[in-house]
């Protein structure tokens, strides 16, 4: 197969799962506190570049389906961002060239997601979709500190506890199906 159609296959394979598992639990993927469990994928760009279009272009269908245009621009921006950084993590540790994933590449592949999402998202929380309380509390810097707080954990859940172990099964796989 031809690389540029193996990319943009990729890419699109990555992208429909995305979109597919965020609007799947829709209800989990969207509050103030998040697990949107699509974000285990973002460990893919430390393995292969097709994986930064594809998870930018999910996170935007995804948000367009159910998001606000703030979110589909931003939210993407934050997902284009952490797969550009997961990218270049992932080659500076040799992901998927051999035999097992380093340890500093377990570690810090996942946290680019996490903090580009803590960092991003609350904005897109208050000003988009209107969250302007947290437990209780109101007032735009407490609540947005709040939401960094909440996002950036349930993303450091999903991407560390689903997205570590995705990493160790697309390294085996890649080493058996020779790619």
């Amino acid at each position: 197969m031809r690389k540029e159609i193996r990319f943009i296959t990729t890419g699109a394979i990555i992208a429909a799962l995305y979109a597919a598992l965020t609007m799947a639990f829709w209800e989990i993927s969207s509050a103030g506190i998040q697990f949107r469990l699509s974000e285990a994928l973002c460990v893919l760009p430390a393995f292969t570049p097709a994986a930064i279009p594809g998870l930018t272009i999910g996170c935007a269908i995804a948000n367009i389906a159910g998001g606000t245009w703030i979110d589909v621009v931003f939210g993407s921006l934050a997902t284009l961002l952490a797969s550009v950084c997961t990218y270049f993590i992932g080659r500076a540790f040799r992901v998927g060239k051999t035999d097992r994933v380093k340890l500093p590449a377990v570690l810090l592949c996942p946290l680019p997601p996490v903090l580009f999402n803590a960092a991003i998202i609350p904005f897109v929380l208050y000003f988009g979709y209107g969250i302007t309380s947290a437990f209780g509390v109101e007032g735009a810097a407490p609540v947005l500190a709040i939401h960094a707080a909440t996002v950036g954990a349930g993303e450091a859940a999903v991407c560390y506890i689903l997205g570590v172990p995705l990493m160790d099964i697309v390294n085996r796989l890649r080493k058996k199906l020779g790619f």
